[in-house]
This record gives structure tokens, sequence and C-alpha cells, in this order.
């Protein structure tokens, strides 16, 4: 299973957010850019990436996101504010590993189908849900799909992941979260991403037995350090099968 240390940004700054409130964030005082390379000097294959202020049509961070992609040294699975088929080409084109689509799905799938066939292994699915419902707009506007209609109709299309959140839930009630993350899961027909459940080394220990989840975000645990990222990342490692031993 795949860790995707994950760095969220508003106003240049790193950020975690509780429940996606953009008034309340909590700042860490860390360069983005250099996290990012601590992130890739840790071991990771992968990280993630998500720009607030790209979601507010904002793109005061580009300048920032661009230097991560160019410099970090790993793939960059980047989201926020991805709501055409040119800022999603471009930022492929400015080497992005993988663009995270949620808004844009909700309002055009065909499109986003379409580009998933387009690009293989660069297009990711973000299905956030909220009291049962799927969430557009960075988490603002509650949509009027159920979450497991909604990645159904979305059939075959070779998405790279489906990241699932459970704002609902947002590491209050952990279980509820698993059950809703295992249950899309066995559904879909591409790899699930779980988001927001990682608070420590055991979280990990039990996603990585769920069927069809093939990776974890994880943000906050990192940057509260109740979780080191190689730790994270052993964690997540297969554990060999037992061999019998002939005499």
């Amino acid at each position: 299973m795949l860790i995707y240390p994950t760095m969220e940004l508003l106003d240049g700054r790193c950020v975690t957010l509780e429940k996606g409130r953009l008034e309340e964030p909590q700042i860490w005082h860390v360069d983005p850019v250099e996290k990012a390379k601590e992130f890739a000097a840790a071991g990771a294959e992968w990280m993630h990436l998500t720009d607030f202020n790209a979601i507010q049509g904002d793109d005061s961070n580009r300048e920032i996101v661009e230097e991560i992609i160019r410099s970090v040294g790993i793939p960059v699975q980047l989201g926020g504010g991805m709501r055409s088929r040119e800022n999603i080409e471009s930022w492929i084109d400015k080497g992005a590993g993988r663009v995270v689509v949620g808004t844009l799905a909700a309002l055009d799938p065909t499109l986003v189908a379409e580009l998933a066939k387009q690009h293989p292994d660069q297009i990711v699915l973000a299905v956030d849900v909220w009291q049962g419902q799927v969430m557009t707009e960075g988490w603002r506007e509650s949509g009027a799909f159920e979450p497991e209609s909604y990645i159904a109709a979305f059939g075959t299309a070779p998405f790279a992941g489906i990241i699932v959140t459970d704002i609902d839930s947002d590491m209050s009630d952990l279980e509820a979260q698993l059950g809703l993350i295992s249950g899309l899961a066995a559904a879909a027909q591409s790899p699930v991403i779980a988001s927001g459940v990682v608070r420590g080394a055991d979280d990990i220990s039990r996603l990585k037995y769920i069927h069809n989840i093939s990776g974890a975000l994880v943000g906050r645990a990192l940057f509260r350090k109740s979780l080191s990222l190689e730790e994270a990342l052993e964690v997540a490692q297969p554990q060999p099968e037992p061999v019998a031993e002939f005499i």
C-alpha cells in the first residue's frame, strides 16, 4: 500500500483544516518546498498536494506548486481548482504526476471519463462525502449524489485512483470512516486511496488489509508528529508470507 505524505497549501503556507473549514486553518511554520523534499528524502514514492487557494479560483500558490513539482524528486498528485480540460492538461504538461478532479467530475462526468482514457494513470477522482452525499466546490456544496451510485456512474473509466474522504467523521469516528471507505472500495472499479483516516501506525495496519485500498493520504499526523513518515512507510509494506520449514 502506498503512503502519500500530504501537504495542503493556503496563502503560501502549509495548513491543516478541521472539516474543511478554510476560515480556521491550523498553520504550520515550515517551508513548503523544503518540507516536500523531506518527504522524498524519507523514502516516499509519491506525495499529495492540495492547493486551497486554487479551489477558490486564486492562483497565488502557482509558483510554489510549480517549484515543488519541479524540484522535489518524486511524482506529485495535485488537487485543487481543476475545473477545466485546459487546466488539467496544463498541470500534466507542467509535470504533475497525477491530477485530482472533484467538482468537474460532478458537473461534466463524460469529460472527466474521457480525460481518464486520454491520460492513463494520471486522473484521480475525488469523492468527498458529507452525511451520505458527495460534496463539491471544496466541500462547500452538497450534490444530489450518493457515493456508491456516483462512483458506479463512471463505470470502467480508467482512473489512476479514487480518493475517498468522509468529511462527516473527520477523524472523530474511525470505525464509521473505515466502514464507508471499505464499502466503496469493494464496489469500485479503480483502486481507492483513503483520506483522513490515519492518526497513527495502527490505522495504516488496518487499512492495508482492506480489499482494493491501494494507498492512504497522511498529512495531519505527520505535521503533528504523532506519526513519522518513515514509520508510516514501513508499516505500509506487505508482510512476508510465512514459509514452512521442512526438516
